[in-house]
């Protein structure tokens, strides 16, 4: 056997299973990602969904991994990748992951989760049904500090890591930006930009009518 076949087979970039298990959880999965890449946009720092996490290389089975939802690390670069093997990012860990949780997932699931995330590194997991709004997070500011826990009591509350807030309301929970804009559904985002870049062309179409060439004003 190749080395090349020992790599995939220990490290596939599919676990086989569904991103969702139904479209609720589907919406806040994208929800999620879109909207933590638009916040962190600029700056160097990987946003993913459902994307396999290997925090250690090993030599055979069982090969440690977990998907979360959607997951945040910060420095390193936002290119495409077919999962995250950690060994090959500067052995930085997801430092923010989140789960929407569906039907499907079991108490004991859950709890594996939580203590995979704790053990590799995780600052801050936050857990959300959004079925019935139920949602906890641990967190933690250093790795070496003990995980402390986050309830819907703690809300409105304030992430250190990436500055956005979360509350609950009578129509479930929402995240802000910094700013204090609550975060938006990615047909909403997309209209923005859209609207954003048709001023931006329609500035540039004015000062062309005026004579400015406008890459003379970028340099």
């Amino acid at each position: 056997m190749t080395q090349a076949t020992v790599t995939t087979d220990l490290y596939p970039d599919s676990d086989g299973q569904p991103m969702a298990d139904n479209t609720k959880q589907y919406r806040w999965i994208v929800r999620l990602v879109s909207n933590l890449r638009n916040l962190l946009q600029g700056q160097t720092a990987f946003v993913a969904g459902d994307l396999l996490w290997y925090p250690v290389q090993v030599d055979a089975p069982p090969v440690p991994c977990q998907a979360p939802d959607a997951m945040v690390v910060l420095g390193r670069p936002d290119v495409d990748r077919g999962s995250y093997k950690q060994w090959k990012e500067d052995n930085i860990p997801p430092q923010v992951v989140f789960e929407i949780i569906s039907p499907s997932n079991s108490a004991t699931e859950i709890s594996q989760k939580q203590a995979f995330y704790d053990r590799y590194g995780v600052l801050e997991m936050f857990f959300y049904d959004p079925d019935n709004f139920e949602f906890w997070g641990l967190t933690r500011q250093a790795l070496d500090e003990r995980l402390v826990l986050l309830t819907r009591l703690n809300l409105p509350w304030r992430s250190p890591t990436l500055g956005v807030t979360f509350d609950m309301f009578e129509d479930g929970l929402a995240l802000f930006y910094p700013n204090g804009e609550r975060f938006k559904d990615p047909e909403e985002l997309y209209q923005e930009r859209n609207q954003t870049q048709r001023k931006l062309d329609r500035a540039m179409e004015k000062l062309r009518e005026l004579g400015i060439d406008p890459s003379e004003l970028e340099e």
